[in-house]
């Protein structure tokens, strides 16, 4: 060994210490719906298991106004959809420092709720990609916005662009990224039930089926006969071909009210969605386009509504409206236990956020409920196993994003930064 790699080798282990560091203390941003694989889970810091009796600090708080829309963060930038009534009817799109939460650039446009139910604000999370920012509104606006300057690329109206049949909650489904292709499902009259454009310029690609808009946000899947664009519609469950928007499949899946909500999810060739008048589905898929047979159903057991499910090992967890929280297995769906409504207040319309904290096969989650409270939770084949619970915002339905060491939500009065509890080294 010479001289000089032996007067390297101290500057070569401090190198590798805080590499270490480094890895056990990276988060991932949040760029979208559902997090950065859009199926919930976030590859966090490791987080204290017992949290401080007076609570977590708020690093910063800031007013807004209404909307269930969820938040999406990537670097220093944090972006939110809101609509504000006075002095004029305008949905707006913000981007603020995600560290101090002081604004950066507001977009915003005029809009009519008339006919809208729960007409408070948009629905969506805005879609993050590539120096972009992908929205729409409750009513069909689509924007693709300069994720920098907030200047608008192009932009989508629903009257002069697409003809949207307005379901009673308005559009809630968020931007799907696909290759060069941005997919919504708006709804729209004439083929509509999804449109696809090109990402960067507008160009509308394609169109297809005449289904009416849900509220559930299509995704896209490795199927065994290849990548699948898969939309739970009030009416069906689709299988399309996303680069053309061609149907491979369709199982009827007629919902009361038109509620399609939560997103579908797929594991183990099992595509499974969750209602709550209807219950749950579950459809196999093969190994040729067209092969989706129904594998089990359940309408009394399993129901969900608005909470979107996780999946891990084997085994689901969807929050139920009768029962609460409620673990059953994805290949039979057989049922192995209720939390008796210990995660979050039975109601009429209840509601929590379920985060996978780690990437891996690891238990813990971290959950925002209904009330506003942040949870640090083990969930497992044995029950929910609770650590750690704090309020962090007054009563909410809207989705948070989870950045760094810190967790981000809103409501239709505030959004408020609060910082999570790291584990010391």
């Amino acid at each position: 060994m010479t001289p000089h790699s032996n007067q390297l080798r101290p500057w070569c282990i401090l190198w590798l210490l805080i590499s270490l560091l480094a890895s056990t203390t990276h988060a991932e941003d949040w760029p979208r719906w559902r997090g950065p694989r859009g199926d919930g889970t976030w590859h966090g810091p490791r987080l204290a298991e017992k949290w401080p009796a007076d609570g977590l600090k708020t690093a910063w708080k800031r007013d807004i106004a209404g909307g269930y829309g969820g938040i999406s963060v990537e670097g220093s930038r944090l972006y939110l959809m809101d609509f504000q009534k006075e002095p004029q009817s305008e949905e707006r799109v913000h981007c603020l420092d995600s560290q101090t939460g002081a604004p950066i650039w507001t977009a915003k446009y005029s809009v009519s709720y008339k006919g809208l139910d729960y007409p408070n604000g948009p629905r969506i999370t805005p879609t993050i990609d590539d120096g972009r920012i992908y929205t729409i509104g409750s009513v069909g606006h689509a924007y693709c916005f300069d994720a920098a300057t907030g200047k608008v690329i192009w932009q989508k109206d629903p009257q002069t662009d697409y003809k949207v049949k307005l379901s009673e909650w308005g559009v809630a489904a968020s931007p799907v990224i696909f290759e060069d292709l941005v997919i919504i499902h708006p709804g729209a009259l004439e083929n509509g039930c999804l449109i696809a454009f090109n990402k960067l310029t507008g160009q509308e690609v394609w169109r297809s089926g005449n289904d009416p808009c849900g509220y559930s946000t299509p995704i896209v899947i490795d199927s065994p006969s290849g990548k699948q664009l898969v939309l739970w519609s009030p009416k069906h469950i689709l299988g399309l071909d996303p680069r053309t928007g061609r149907e491979h499949w369709r199982v009827p899946y007629e919902v009361t009210y038109g509620v399609s909500i939560a997103t579908p999810i797929y594991h183990d060739q099992l595509l499974l969605v969750c209602g709550y008048w209807e219950g749950s589905k579950a459809i196999r898929l093969g190994n040729t386009l067209s092969d989706a047979k129904l594998a089990w159903e359940d309408s009394k057991n399993l129901r969900g509504l608005m909470s979107q499910p996780l999946y891990r090992d084997g085994l689901v967890y969807l929050l139920d409206k009768q029962l609460g929280l409620t673990c059953f297995e994805l290949a039979t769906g057989k049922k192995l236990w209720d939390d008796q409504h210990q995660m979050t207040p039975r109601g009429r319309n209840p509601q929590a956020n379920l985060v996978w904290l780690d990437v891996g096969k690891s238990d813990r989650t971290i959950i925002l409920n209904s009330e506003g409270e942040l949870i640090l939770a083990r969930l497992n084949r044995e029950g929910y196993h609770e650590s750690a619970r704090t309020k962090i915002i007054e009563p909410t339905w809207a989705h948070p994003a989870f950045a760094g060491n810190r967790v981000y939500a809103r409501n239709d009065t505030q959004l408020v930064c609060v910082e999570l509890p790291v584990e010391a080294d």
